[in-house]
């Protein structure tokens, strides 16, 4: 499973970065706000950033809510460098530019999915990835890894290529369940991927292991 870390903060990526398990970066709109980053140029300039610390794919997103607009923006977008991801809303004009850019090569990411149906229909259009956002079901109590291994069996039984990219992963054990179902991907926040290092019996063997090599003498 790939490791993606959603973000727009250029230390958190280059902290993920530096421990050698970064395959990615997700950005959004709102991202890029948390961070400070405003105006077209300096948020086209931040997503060049990005791509010099990782060597995966990153996915920025469009603004507009048209198919002409998402169009423009997209092309723009694809055209900053090669590691970008064009990344497209669910909703009917986002499927037509998922099929628009597919037929031209640029790889896309359908995001804001909520439902088996539309990830089957952006596996139709041609999405290099789709995005269900399982800690948001959660978050009202609905199962969001259900989802995950709806997807994973309806993408299986016909063998779409579309990547299945959990997005919204709250914690650790989201990671963990993604993998077991069978998501190829998972983006979500540093906190989460560190989680992944932590197991109280570390510890304890590994203050042991230091106790006991004070006692050689070496």
């Amino acid at each position: 499973m790939k490791f993606f870390i959603d973000t727009a903060n250029l230390e958190d990526i280059k902290e993920a970065q530096a421990l050698g398990v970064l395959d990615g970066v997700t950005t959004n709109p709102s991202l890029m706000a948390k961070e400070g980053i405003t105006g077209k140029d300096n948020i086209l300039k931040h997503y060049l950033d990005i791509c010099t610390i990782v060597d995966g794919d990153v996915s920025a997103e469009v603004i507009s809510i048209d198919f002409e607009g998402m169009i423009r923006e997209g092309e723009e977008l694809a055209a900053l460098h090669p590691q970008i991801v064009v990344k497209l809303p669910m909703i009917a004009d986002g499927v037509k530019a998922c099929k628009y850019f597919s037929s031209k090569g640029i790889r896309t990411n359908v995001t804001l999915v909520f439902s088996a149906g539309q990830a089957l229909l952006a596996a139709k259009a041609g999405a290099t990835y789709v995005s269900p956002f399982l800690g948001r079901l959660d978050d009202i109590s609905t199962d969001g890894m259900h989802l995950i291994a709806e997807i994973r069996e309806i993408y299986d039984n016909y063998d779409y290529q579309t990547q299945i990219l959990s997005a919204s992963i709250r914690h650790t054990m989201h990671i963990v369940n993604c993998a077991k179902v069978g998501s190829d991907v998972m983006t979500g926040p540093l906190s989460a991927i560190k989680g992944l290092l932590k197991h109280p019996l570390t510890d304890i063997g590994l203050n042991q292991f230091i106790e006991d090599a004070k006692k050689m003498k070496l």
